[in-house]
């Protein structure tokens, strides 16, 4: 099902994992989706908590999982790390900034609090143009694979939702209530203004 109306932005930090796997399984369902970090680099784990892989935000999925590989290729292959950045480079060339792109949406899902409140400090420095709301989400989403995977359904649950509401604007409150209810979590949500 195709639905361009409705434009999704899914935000992590780094644009490697949980952001990755809700924008996967968006395209998948035909909505008209992007996927953005919010740090300063790109960072993913390496052979110690203490010693990340560190790339510039302008290096493609493709030079990071050929980096890894010649680094270690058994590591990298059995931290899953090399399957995550073979995902990636197949949905689109290199991570993203959310600070960096000018495009509107109608729905931000941010993967975690610290991000959450980048993407709003980050929308509220902008000078107001259109004034169109913009409805940033906060759905709390550990880092690694089976948690973005379920952060992912749920993020397309609510996108579905919201798309067949009459006024997403009015209902919003109330299906985000109900959510919350249904799942026993909380989220964060504001609206901003483009």
């Amino acid at each position: 099902m195709e639905s361009p109306s409705l434009r999704v932005a899914v935000v992590c930090s780094s644009n490697q994992n949980r952001s990755m796997e809700a924008h996967y399984s968006l395209s998948k369902r035909g909505f008209n989706v992007r996927s953005f970090g919010t740090g300063t680099h790109v960072k993913l784990t390496g052979p110690s908590p203490n010693k990340p892989n560190i790339y510039d935000f302008k290096t493609t999925y493709e030079k990071m999982y050929n980096d890894l590989l010649k680094k270690d290729r058994d590591l990298y292959t059995h931290n899953g790390i090399l399957h995550l950045l073979d995902r990636n480079r197949r949905i689109k060339p290199r991570p993203e900034r959310f600070q960096d792109c000018r495009d509107q949406f109608d729905l931000i899902f941010t993967c975690e609090e610290k991000v959450y409140d980048r993407v709003v400090e980050d929308m509220y420095s902008r000078e107001q143009e259109t004034c169109q709301p913009v409805h940033v989400i906060n759905i709390d989403i550990k880092d690694n694979a089976e948690d973005a995977t379920l952060g992912a359904f749920l993020i397309c649950e609510m996108c579905q939702c919201f798309l067949y509401t009459d006024d997403m604007e009015n209902d919003m409150d109330l299906l985000l209530q109900d959510f919350e209810r249904r799942k026993s979590r909380s989220f964060l949500h504001t609206v901003c203004f483009y």
